[in-house]
Parts: structure tokens; sequence; C-alpha cells
């Protein structure tokens, strides 16, 4: 039976959210209801990756310690988000013959061609790294788009699109280390821009085709949605603390007064209006430039008829929506997870990764389990399987 307490862990640069939800009782939405959410200071990362796991293991520590004192109960295993820079993806196709005489496609072929697939994955894309998911978008059959698993079908070829998810070895490896010396056992990890997603979108959104852009403090990630299927990640090196750094010598301010005046807290006329304004969409069209890059790379730039949907510490800032629609010429949204009425429930899309979290493992319990020691990348790819049978179609 599965249990019914779930723990999501969201290790950022600058703060840790720790989400405890409990499975058996479900919002409006369905999803599991929250029975603490926590947001700590971290210490100990820089741009999403890990520098010291002493101080990384303390504020994971200090901030389960208050998530299980407000929900009354024990956070002995999590489930962690895996994000920063170290995060990538990487498209490849690749093509085999099918095996049986009568030319049907069987799962024997299938695997034969996911194999295929990483064999064809550019070396310098996966130096260093492991893959962590891989996510069939396409199937061709003779050069004809299949619709759905070509499984049982006919054709002398069959071609698959892959996405592969990687993460750099060692910043994982730390991920896990500084979670286990806090005294929590890992039960698995998930790429942190999927596990935001499936509290922020809908299947409607994921279906039309959408991106979801998560505004942390030092990055800023984007995961793509086309058919109801992740088809690109991105990390980009850049994010919200920027903008501090700006204002601060934008407005000749301490570092400390220029955080506080970019959320608002400090009003008044001690400071001109408009050039906080110049200040902030600056930055903002630096971020938004490079998603617009991206999407050009791919081919989606507007022809998302979903838009963006906005998360993250980012997102909070003043019309970053509609600086957001400008620039990329499709719908803007700011995200919230919205998952209870009740005023006491955090409804900030800043949770959304933490208690995507908790969503996906209520059903990561029902696939076979994975090894989190450090070498667990190498078998990890069986949690993309466990993904697609919970929410695909």
């Amino acid at each position: 039976m599965a249990r019914s307490i779930i723990t999501g862990i969201d290790v950022g640069t600058y703060s840790i959210k720790v989400v405890i939800a409990n499975a058996r009782e479900k919002t409006d939405r369905g999803l599991p209801r929250i029975m603490a959410a926590v947001i700590s200071e971290s210490k100990g990362l820089r741009h999403g990756y890990i520098t010291s796991i002493q101080d990384v293991t303390e504020s994971i520590r200090r901030a389960v310690a208050i998530a299980e004192e407000k929900a009354g109960v024990k956070v002995k295993k999590a489930f962690i988000g895996v994000g920063g820079i170290g995060l990538a993806s990487t498209s490849v196709s690749s093509m085999i013959m099918t095996s049986r005489a009568d030319a049907e496609i069987s799962a024997l072929d299938l695997s034969k061609l996911r194999e295929q697939c990483e064999k064809d994955l550019p070396k310098a894309d996966i130096a260093n790294r492991r893959i962590i998911y891989d996510i069939p978008i396409q199937y061709k059959i003779d050069g004809v788009p299949a619709l759905g698993q070509p499984l049982g079908l006919t054709g002398n070829k069959i071609e698959q699109k892959t996405l592969f998810i990687t993460c750099l070895d060692h910043h994982v490896a730390d991920l896990i280390q500084a979670v286990n010396h806090a005294g929590i056992e890992v039960e698995d990890v998930m790429a942190a821009p999927l596990a935001a997603s499936f509290v922020t979108l809908t299947k409607a959104q994921k279906i039309a085709g959408c991106v979801l852009a998560n505004i942390g403090a030092e990055t800023v990630s984007i995961a793509v949605f086309e058919d109801n299927i992740s088809t690109s990640l991105e990390v980009f090196p850049i994010g919200s603390t920027d903008i501090t750094n700006d204002i601060a010598l934008g407005l000749k301010v301490p570092l400390e007064e220029a955080e506080q005046i970019k959320i608002g807290a400090i009003t008044g006329s001690s400071y001109p209006r408009k050039k906080l304004d110049e200040i902030i969409a600056a930055r903002m069209s630096d971020i938004f430039e490079l998603i617009e890059t991206h999407l050009k790379k791919i081919g989606r730039n507007g022809l998302l008829p979903a838009g963006i949907m906005l998360t993250g510490g980012g997102s909070s800032l003043n019309s970053v929506d509609l600086m957001a629609k400008s620039a990329l010429k499709i719908p803007s949204r700011i995200g919230s997870i919205n998952p209870d009425p009740t005023k006491s429930s955090p409804k900030d899309g800043v949770w959304a990764v933490a208690y995507g979290l908790t969503v996906w493992g209520i059903h990561a319990e029902e696939g076979p389990e994975i090894d989190t020691s450090t070498e667990f990348l190498k078998h990890s790819w069986k949690t993309a399987v466990r993904w697609f049978k919970q929410f695909l179609p």
C-alpha cells in the first residue's frame, strides 16, 4: 500500500522549499492536500550547484525540521528536484530496420531503437553527464509519422526522435549526499522544471503547446510542452539576483536595500520610480531574449497557443507577465499552484517544484525502485517509464 505522506524538497541557490502533502486528502483539482510548506534560507550553492555540502546539509536539516513541526510528522524519505545549470537536454533522431519477417514492430525493436538513439548522442553533449530521462517525442514508420505508440504496427523502417535530459554527474551526486547527510533518504529525483509542470500546467495547455519558465535567483529554467509531452528543456545562468545587483548599481543603494526595493517592500519617493522600472525591464528583456532565442532554435517561437507560464521568485515582479507577452508575442500568465481554497495554503508558483515532487512521489511508488546512490544515474531511465505511465496518454 502506498504511503499517505509524501515530502518534496526543492533545493535552490538562495532558498530551500519543503512541502509535506497528504496523498489521501485531495484538493478540488485532485492534488494532494498540503500539510506544511516551508521556505528557508539556503547556503552553500551557486547557480543551483553545491559548493559546500556541509552548508547545504545544515540548510536542508533546518528547513525540514520546521516543516516537520508544522505538519506534525517525521520526514525520513523525500523526493528531490534536480535543477541548476548542470541540467540540459538534447534531441536525437535515429532509425533501425524492423526485425520480424512480417514487418510487425515488436517490443524488441523499440528497445533496440532506444539503444540506438542513445548511441547516436553527440559525445560532447554527454561528456561528464548521465541521462536521467529519455522521452520519445515522435515515431515514424517508413517515413510517415505514427500517432501514438508504434508497437504492433507494420513497417520496414522505424524512426524515433528522443529528448534526452541530462545532468552533470557530480552535481546530483553532491545533492544526494547532502540530503542523506541531513538524515533523509532520497527516494527519487526529478528534473525540477518537469516537477513544476505537474501543478502549474493543465493537460490542455500541454497538448496545445506552452512553455513553463521558472525564474529563480541565479538561473532561469524553461520546459517546452506539445502534445502533452516535454519536447525541450533549457537552463540559463541568469536570474532575479541579477536584477537586485542592477538596482544596487543603478540607484546606488546597498544590496539588502536593493532586494527590498525589487520585491516592493520599500516604497516612496526616495528613488526615481521610472529609473527602477527601466532597470528591471532591461534585465527582464535579457531573460526573455534568451527564451526567445531558444524557441527560435527549436522552431516554436510565436507558435505556442497556450503561451508562457511564469513561476519562481522572479515571477512576482510587477508587470513581468506583460513584459513576457510583449517580448515573446504569446499569451503570458503568472503560475499559481492554488492547491487548496483555504487561505492558509500557499498559492504562489514559488512552491511549484516542491509541490510537484509530492505529486510525482505518489505515483513513483507504483514503478520499480531505482538506486539513489552516487551511481543511481546509470539506472534512472526507469524513472521516465514511470512518468509516462502516469502522466502521458
